[in-house]
């Protein structure tokens, strides 16, 4: 049977969608909503002409998330989103949870307004951005497969703020549309069904986008990752009918202040090959397994638009894992890159195969990065030990993981700490080769770093573990239900302020 898709089928739809955001001195008597986010606590502001005892009345306390329709006669209807306890200092990330609250409200409205007069305890910059991003995530849905779109689209959003602000405040909403772009591609691309988007699409999608991103693309087929000895990628691909490709994208601003390497798991569809994964539950997720590429392309994709001063090095390490007559099986041997050989016990332990390859080809850079960091929907140890809203953060230097903390609070993609304790690392020895790609029972995502960091070389490393955090099983705020695209803000930010750790 012949199966047929859409040779015009466009993976990442959302990039080319436009938002108009702009930032106004004044309401517009046009706008079908305007929001204004009103403190648990404290002065209600005078737009909302009522007292806390007659909100109260109403059922409004100003709960985070919570909101409240107020019809007038001389304007648009009031949407009172309640910003929580803020005790005493408003936070972007507040702020960017009441500007989704807004549009998951008004789902049906097309245009809206948020009033930002009186936030005096963030800047009109942070104001734009965060609101910005609030907004425009909170009304993403992937519709590239349906025939007919699922929601209104956001036609017109505006961010009422005092005049003297209107600039600082427009320059923020532009760099808040920039960054959900990001994260929207991310989506887009761990949404498309693995039929839709292979290693091999990726790469033609990389090679086609590329240029215009200010991105140097070089993609490289199953005949030259036997070449280069990907011994890793090669054998996670060993039971596909689909070709491995790794995809290397090149950031060269000039008069670079750095160079950083990110590595992304790429893996279109997750099986667990030979290990086979236990439920349909499971399998029906693990087209969300290559969030960690979709996240190093998106996120890479807005550095010039950024005006990021780094160089920056992605390595997209890209195959599905699957079961067949000439799939890898437990106990086989792989050799990485650089010669590493590895004994296979569990074939579902595939994205530190495929990781390690691109470590250690990032390793090799002719100018050595300053810094590699990787990201993977790597262990369900990670989602056990944080749920869903948190991914995990390793890494062998603190620099480099306060770098990628203050990434993860500036875009609210939280992460934790988890200790990269050596002592586990006996866990990993193997009878017959250098290392085994699994270790005990206990501690899962610490021995999957602790695999991972016998790549590196000895330079500065951060891991993203964001198994837990791929996706999102209804709309949750601005994060919509389905692929959450982790890590997309998180790395842009990150390589935007990255500095070099001290030597």
């Amino acid at each position: 049977m012949t199966v047929v898709i859409d040779p015009d089928f466009n993976p990442v739809p959302s990039r080319a969608l436009s938002h108009d955001v702009r930032a106004v001195a004044e309401p517009s008597a046009s706008a079908q909503a305007i929001a204004v986010a009103v403190p648990a606590e404290g002065d209600v502001p005078a737009i909302v002409g009522l007292d806390r005892a007659a909100l109260a009345a109403v059922g409004f306390t100003g709960k985070a998330g919570s909101t409240t329709l107020l019809p007038r006669q001389d304007g648009p209807v009031l949407v009172l989103v309640g910003l929580g306890d803020t005790k005493g200092t408003l936070t972007g990330a507040q702020l960017r949870d009441a500007a989704a609250t807004l549009v998951r409200a008004a789902s049906e409205l097309g245009t809206l307004e948020f009033d930002a007069r009186g936030l005096s305890d963030v800047d009109a910059r942070t104001i734009g951005q965060v609101v910005t991003e609030g907004a425009v995530l909170a009304r993403y849905r992937y519709d590239a497969l349906r025939s007919a779109p699922t929601t209104v689209p956001l036609t017109g959003f505006t961010i009422v703020t005092p005049a003297e602000d209107v600039a600082e405040t427009q320059a923020g909403i532009d760099r808040g549309l920039i960054l959900a772009r990001a994260m929207d591609t991310a989506r887009d691309l761990a949404n498309t069904p693995p039929r839709h988007l292979s290693a091999e699409k990726l790469g033609d999608l990389a090679v086609a986008l590329g240029p215009e991103l200010g991105l140097e693309v070089e993609v490289f087929d199953r005949a030259q990752l036997i070449e280069l000895g990907c011994g890793g990628l090669l054998g996670v691909n060993a039971g596909s009918v689909e070709e491995p490709r790794m995809i290397k994208l090149s950031y060269r601003p000039e008069n670079a202040t750095g160079h950083l390497a990110l590595v992304g798991k790429g893996i279109m569809y997750d099986s667990g090959g030979i290990s086979l994964k236990p439920s349909n539950a499971m399998h029906q997720a693990m087209k969300f397994d290559m969030m960690g590429a979709g996240s190093v392309f998106s996120a890479m994709s807005v550095l010039r638009e950024l005006g990021a001063t780094t160089a920056v090095t992605g390595w997209m390490m890209c195959t599905d894992n699957m079961p067949s007559g000439s799939a890898t099986k437990l106990g086989d041997v792989l050799t990485i890159r650089g010669g590493t050989t590895v004994e296979v016990k569990n074939t579902d332990a595939e994205g530190r195969l495929v990781l390690a390859d691109g470590l250690v080809l990032a390793t090799e850079e002719a100018n050595r990065p300053d810094v590699i960091v990787d990201i993977a929907t790597l262990t369900g140890a990670a989602m056990a030990a944080l749920g869903t809203r948190t991914a995990a953060l390793l890494a062998n230097n603190d620099e480099v993981a306060e770098q990628l903390q203050a990434a993860a609070d500036a875009t609210d993609e939280n992460t934790w700490r988890l200790p990269l304790d050596h002592r586990y690392r006996e866990q990993l020895k193997s009878n017959v080769a250098d290392l085994s790609n699994i270790g005990g029972e206990y501690a899962g995502t610490t021995t999957a770093a602790l695999f991972l960091n016998e790549f590196v070389d000895d330079i500065p490393w951060g891991h993203l573990d964001i198994a837990g955090t791929m996706k999102a099983d209804a709309d949750d705020l601005w994060r919509s239900a389905g692929s959450t695209g982790f890590g997309a803000r998180l790395l842009a930010e990150f390589a935007v302020g990255f500095r070099a750790p001290a030597k």
